[in-house]
């Protein structure tokens, strides 16, 4: 039997990264050397351009601009949060028809897992043959089924250098302003916050306290955890995760957060550094300040991993194989190879085993008090950084008073 001949579709779903452009790349240049790949269309803004009709033709790229998408951050197809329906099938597989689409990618996290997965049935019920492969990027890192995900390495690496640059700024301020609340993106996991400890040099170091959703602590165990760090240097530095919880399913401030909810039902995030900040101050009496990096933290080039962008590339150009050789569906992973140094293969997943689950940190991924990563953490994620890193080390003046 003969390979299928077709033309393909790729789209970009879901918040941006530094490296989802590579993993775009990757599945350009990997459908180029596949004949039996017709046109190489780009949905316009994810699943939404497909049922408008809407496609960037990609063969009629230069090859200078395709290269150069492997060092451009956020979505050049555009993105977009939607959620197909029942009522949507029938506009979906009119477009696949009429535009001969054989070979579909969607690259995203899990949300666009579930869009992938909802075209491989519906097309498979319609007895038109359709290779869907998911490509991973999430900077939250909690895509099941992967090691970790494209994306999560550069916004670590971001999280980690800003959160240790902006200690120095709270150490200088001292009692004057002695508490920084950093709020850092992750919704439901602490992937991404808990990196904020990975830059970290010298025991004083920020940062000093890492909250995330997977352990909750009380508000009298955080005001503590905040008296003790200030009693010790008078200065604090918290890495806070935007659905830290004071109890299970109970965010920190969560009557102060936003009710608008995305067009997958999950609830946006805010409100907790606010919360955390005016308690620290109601309570303590100790000034504190907040940090929101926000999207800064997902799209920000320059402190793009190395090793985040080759495996985005790597994952883009193994989904194109994987649909060539005949997958009907699947998400592209990451498996970590074992041994002391870093590797990572790659494998294929079934849609159906990764849709709409969450991973979460491990329990031996935090300590018991729940307020800092365990070298377990540390291990798992300080490869994913890249070459050169930690950076050049800072110093401190020696406090020779006269």
């Amino acid at each position: 039997m003969g390979k299928t001949k077709g033309n393909l579709a790729i789209g970009q779903s879901g918040g941006p990264t530094a490296v989802i452009n590579s993993s775009l790349c990757g599945v350009i240049h990997e459908a180029l050397a596949h004949d039996e790949i017709g046109e190489i269309y780009g949905m316009f803004r994810g699943i939404r351009g497909l049922m408008d009709d809407q496609f960037l033709d990609l063969r009629r790229q230069s090859a200078e601009v395709i290269d150069g998408l492997r060092r451009t951050p956020s979505a050049a197809l555009g993105t977009v949060r939607y959620k197909v329906n029942p009522e949507d099938y029938e506009r979906i597989l009119e477009v696949l028809k009429a535009r001969n689409i054989r070979y579909l990618f969607y690259i995203g996290g899990n949300d666009s897992a579930d869009t992938s997965l909802k075209l491989h049935r519906l097309a498979a019920a319609a007895g038109y043959e359709l290779h869907v492969i998911a490509v991973p990027k999430t900077v939250d890192n909690d895509l099941y089924g992967t090691d970790h995900c494209p994306g999560y390495g550069s916004a670590a690496r971001f999280v980690a250098t800003a959160v240790r640059d902006t200690g120095r700024d709270t150490e200088a301020m001292g009692p004057v302003r002695p508490v920084k609340v950093v709020e850092i993106m992750g919704r439901n996991a602490g992937w991404l916050t808990a990196a904020a400890a990975l830059a970290r040099e010298e025991k004083g170091d920020a940062p000093h306290l890492v909250y995330v959703p997977e352990r909750p602590v009380s508000v009298e165990q955080l005001l503590e955890d905040v008296q003790c760090c200030y009693d010790e240097r008078e200065h604090v530095v918290i890495a806070m995760s935007e659905g830290a919880q004071e109890a299970p399913g109970k965010t920190f401030g969560e009557e102060y957060a936003p009710t608008e909810v995305d067009a997958f039902g999950h609830r946006m995030k805010g409100g907790v550094s606010d919360f955390v900040a005016s308690i620290v101050k109601g309570r303590l009496g100790l000034s504190a300040r907040i940090d929101k990096s926000n999207y800064l933290q997902r799209s920000f080039m320059v402190c793009a991993s190395p090793i985040d962008l080759e495996e985005a590339y790597r994952v883009g150009r193994q989904a194109v194989k994987e649909a060539v050789a005949g997958h009907l569906e699947g998400l592209v992973t990451l498996v970590r190879d074992p041994g002391p140094e870093y590797h990572c293969s790659v494998g294929l997943a079934s849609l159906k085993d990764v849709a709409n689950k969450e991973k979460k940190l491990p329990a031996d991924f935090m300590n018991e008090a729940g307020n800092w990563p365990t070298e377990a953490f540390l291990s798992y994620a300080r490869p994913l950084l890249g070459d050169p890193w930690p950076p050049i080390p800072y110093v401190r003046l020696a406090k020779y008073f006269v």
